[in-house]
């Protein structure tokens, strides 16, 4: 039992996180205590008092969900935190979080959803137990928090991938679970009947009913449930109550936020678009129903903001019920279309007044639920695709009928600019949605209406608008979005003549038009040319208005007073990256200045990381200019980066340190000077300490810069007694399942580097551990790693100062009397070496096998046995196709992360390229290495090993030619 000392010493560290001026130092003072055993118990005791304020006890529950991701297991499974304290927290969580209030149960639940995944069912198998047990008739406070809690475990299953392990799990759930949560609908319906009136009664228990109708998802999404199909009628009954259900006590007054009716309907909606989708031979029968329904929804609901949800979640349910063929046709015909353009489609697509709002009050908002591919939920986009979904299957007739309309709004826009500008809006959208065939990816649109002459649309409504001054700034946006729809439709030299246009934009006082040329320009130079991976715009192109540009995008980054509003714009910062990855080395006579601009901006966004995507952007934008300047101006940014870099260590800025991680590494490889500079010697022992290594970002980058270190001085770690910690780093890392590829890199330059008078005594040790290793928890990316490191060995020259060559990759694993290595290269090494696919990879498996079979006497006499196989493994792998005589990659920078959060994981900057280390840089032809080798070698070899077969004769003949 925690002292009371211990909960108000806790208490207060939580208060003072709150406090940004202290905020730092208290969450480093609680992470230093939840090591202690109890920790995690003494959080909830202070989540449940009512002794302490809200604020401490939110903070408590949402340090408490932090501390169950990072400490609950590791990747193997195992408990890090005693097993009294893991017992503890799964009795006390349940009870706990069903008696709290909705913002703590909000953390307390996904707190419970980590557990579950790594527990539930086989080490909690009494938790659903635990849940129905609880489920009450009367007491609705306590069925919202049981309700909660189940939703956070089941949701869990929404993006899984069918595995027999999930499929039990789900089975497990529903022997429990279904009887008292059908049990459970019909009682909470009674309630909301008896209680219609009554709307005290009525908030929670629209409460209950959505979490109710988000199970009900959450126990269908992987499977229609025996149990669910034969109480269909019943189940979906409820549901479809529910979806045409009015009562003026619960509908909400505000205009802005969905009440508990919207959220209830649209989430009714989520429901039938998976069975519509899943199970229609199940659904089929009541179908209609729920689609005359939702047309009845669409037309009769209004237009304020509170619906936009329900609205956009009822039109993606019928373009779901619209892609069957079957459907469909009850939409084949010019009236029945007219009429869902004029009453549904118009409506939900033509813009508000709250739409123009947030275009002048929240512009990013406005652009990030705008752009295409978003995934915000809006009317236009759900409109939009509804339309798409049409016209995929009616395509003359759709595009008539909205053409008429499209053709009509253009003229009256005509007549009156001022007046019937958001006619044009209208119209634009319209077009787009019906010109663009099949889906908008990431590229752009691949096909169009055939039936649609883009171009000339473009030519004459849409490109007037983007030089007019007096065109309002919505349909400039319109005509900027109209080229970033389209750009692959137009041509090369239209793109460059809209360059400056674009260009010009920057200079516009509108958030949302430079933030869309931004996006536009940024896309444009990511297009790809036809049939090839090569990019259609290169630096030539660019160049010469590339530093206008970079200026001006700086200009508007750096408008933002606070590290918030700095990074606020992640498209902005995107497209200064596109530029610069375009231009390359073309930035080589301003690169100082935009050192200065990247160094700060990462030195005030470090005082508050809050937009991952800006930030991973800005990153990449320093390693692009220390890739391309470096070379040409080696070591000039030292004196700017470094303290920048120093001081997101020092500070511990958890979001950055990564990313410092590597570009300490890359400035450290473009080095010219061959050994260590005086800066990073200071930072070897920090390094090497467990706690950086604890966090799971930090992980790779850390490994590449010990390489990095390692290639520049690799005696400092004997000179500073720090070798055994650096072997340290290597057992720990290949102890992880997550990270032990990781760990034979790291091995792979210690070997590679360190002088054999300081490592040969350890590589019995280390040979050890990767054998138990191997033993005790093999898979087939261990061993894919092992064999890399076997040719690694076996493909560098032998030297009488280092551990390499192939006699010492065919001795390295003989630690015991029984000539273990046979064994390994016959059952792991040949059987991986076909799985090898990376160029470098391959090129080290031929070049080392090729030593291993024909310039390594230990293994010639010790396993001349299997000889022949390995032969016949050379042969194969010299023979596939997927050989590649070029094993440089190329030049080219692969397109930014997309999917970018905040969190434990590793982000790589794409332009930080690292080709591997090759022991075999000498070797430039593969082949011809191969058949010297056997002329050299292959008689004296094939006389000593005994019988070979004509046919490995024969093949490693013909390779000598």
């Amino acid at each position: 039992m925690a002292s009371m000392q211990d909960l108000q010493n806790v208490a207060a560290l939580l208060q003072s996180s709150l406090n940004p001026a202290t905020g730092k130092q208290s969450e480093q003072s609680l992470r230093a205590a939840e090591v202690q055993p109890g920790f995690s118990i003494l959080l909830l005791q202070i989540v449940a008092s009512t002794d302490f304020p809200q604020t401490i006890r939110l903070a408590g529950a949402l340090f408490f969900k932090n501390f169950i991701r990072r400490r609950w297991t590791d990747e193997e499974g195992n408990y890090l935190i005693p097993a009294t304290d893991v017992s503890a927290v799964k009795n006390q969580i349940v009870p706990l979080m069903i008696s709290q209030p909705p913002t703590i149960q909000v953390q307390l639940g996904e707190a419970i959803s980590i557990m579950a995944d790594s527990d539930f069912p086989e080490r909690w198998q009494n938790l659903v137990d635990d849940l129905v047990s609880r489920l009450s008739p009367t007491d609705v406070a306590v069925n919202n928090g049981v309700l909660q809690v189940a939703h956070s475990i089941f949701k869990r299953w929404r993006p899984l991938f069918r595995s027999d392990a999930l499929f039990l799990e789900i089975k497990l759930v529903l022997e429990k679970f279904c009887m008292p949560f059908m049990t459970l609908f019909q009682r909470t319906d009674e309630l909301i009947t008896e209680n219609e009136k009554n709307k005290a009664a009525l908030e929670p228990l629209f409460q209950s009913l959505l979490l109710i109708i988000k199970i009900y998802f959450d126990l269908n999404c992987q499977d229609i449930p025996e149990f669910f199909e034969d109480h269909i009628d019943l189940l979906m009954g409820l549901v479809h109550k529910y979806l045409q259900y009015r009562n003026p006590t619960i509908e909400t007054d505000d205009d802005n936020e969905s009440g508990p009716l919207e959220q209830v309907k649209a989430s009714i909606c989520e429901l039938i678009q998976l069975y519509s989708q899943r199970y229609e031979e199940v659904f089929s029968k009541i179908l209609p129903s729920f689609v005359d329904t939702t047309w009845t929804l669409l037309t009769t609901t209004g237009l304020e903001p509170k619906y936009d949800i329900l609205i956009s979640r009822a039109l993606s349910f019928l373009t779901t019920v619209t892609k069957s063929p079957e459907r469909a046709q009850v939409f084949n015909s010019s009236d029945i279309l007219q009429q869902i353009v004029e009453k549904v489609v118009l409506p939900n697509m033509s813009l508000r007044p709250s739409d123009e709002e947030l275009f002048e009050d929240d512009p990013i908002e406005y652009t990030r639920r705008d752009l295409e591919g978003s995934d915000s939920d809006t009317r236009r986009r759900a409109a939009t695709d509804f339309l798409r979904e049409l016209k995929e299957r009616f395509e003359g007739l759709v595009t008539d009928v909205v053409m008429s309309y499209v053709d009509r709004y253009l003229q009256q826009y005509r007549a009156d600019r001022n007046a019937n500008w958001q006619l044009k809006d209208t119209a634009v959208y319209l077009f787009s949605s019906v010109a663009v065939k099949g889906t908008i990816t990431a590229s752009g649109v691949s096909a169009t209406n055939m039936l649609l002459d883009v171009v000339g649309f473009f030519s004459q409504n849409i490109a007037p608008d983007l030089v007019d001054p007096t065109t309002h700034p919505i349909l400039k946006v319109d005509a900027i979005k109209f080229i970033h729809t389209f750009r692959n439709q137009l041509t090369k030299q239209q793109l460059l003549e809209a360059f400056p246009v674009l260009s010009s934009m920057f200079l516009s006082p509108e958030y949302v038009v430079y933030t869309y040329a931004a996006i536009t320009i940024e896309r444009i130079l990511s297009i790809r040319q036809p049939s090839s991976s090569h990019l259609l715009f290169d630096k030539e192109d660019v160049a010469p208005v590339a530093q206008e540009l970079l200026i001006n995008l700086f200009g508007l980054i750096e408008q933002g007073k606070t590290p918030e509003k700095l990074a606020e714009n992640e498209f902005l910062m995107k497209c200064v990256m596109r530029v610069l990855m375009t231009t390359k080395d073309s930035i080589i006579p301003y690169s100082d200045f935009l050192i200065q601009h990247l160094a700060g901006i990462v030195t005030e966004t470090s005082k508050n990381p809050s937009n991952p995507k800006f930030s991973h952007y800005t990153f990449e934008s320093v390693a692009i200019v220390i890739r391309f300047v470096s070379p040409a101006k080696p070591g000039s940014f030292d004196s700017t980066l470094f303290p920048v870099f120093l001081n997101i260590l020092g500070q511990d800025v958890t979001e950055f340190v990564p990313y410092a991680f590597q570009l300490l590494s890359q400035i450290l490889d473009a080095s010219p000077q061959p050994t260590l500079p005086d800066t990073y010697s200071p930072l070897i022992q920090p390094i090497l300490s467990v706690s950086l290594w604890d966090a799971k970002g930090n992980v790779p980058a850390l490994t590449r810069l010990l390489q990095s270190i390692l290639a520049k001085s690799p005696a400092i770690f004997g000179a500073m007694n720090l070798l055994e910690a650096l072997l340290g780093v290597f057992q720990k890392l290949l102890s992880s399942r997550a990270n032990d590829h990781l760990g034979l890199d790291l091995l792979e330059s210690i070997l590679y580097y360190i002088p054999k008078s300081q490592i040969s005594r350890y590589a019995v040790p280390i040979a050890n551990i990767i054998l138990v290793r191997l033993e005790k928890s093999r898979t087939e990316k261990l061993v894919s790693r092992v064999t890399h490191l076997i040719y690694f060995l076996a493909s560098a020259p032998a030297a009488a100062d280092k551990l390499l060559g192939p006699n010492f990759a065919t001795e390295f694993f003989d630690v015991t009397p029984n000539a273990l290595f046979g064994d390994i290269f016959v059952h792991f090494v040949l059987a991986a070496t076909p799985k090898m696919h990376s160029p470098l990879d391959r090129k080290l498996a031929i070049v080392g096998l090729t030593k291993i079979l024909f310039d390594s006497p230990v293994f010639v006499q010790k396993y001349n046995s299997q000889w022949e196989a390995g032969a016949r493994v050379l042969l194969t792998t010299l023979q596939s196709n997927s050989l590649v005589d070029a094993f440089e990659g190329g030049d080219e920078l692969p397109d930014a992360e997309e999917d970018l959060a905040f969190g434990a994981s590793f982000v790589k900057l794409n332009a930080v390229v690292w080709k591997g280390l090759d022991p075999a840089s000498a070797v430039t032809d593969v082949k011809k290495f191969v058949a010297e080798t056997i002329r050299t070698a292959g008689h004296g070899v094939i006389a000593q090993v005994g019988p070979v077969s004509d046919e490995v004769k024969s093949g490693l003949a013909a390779l000598a030619v």
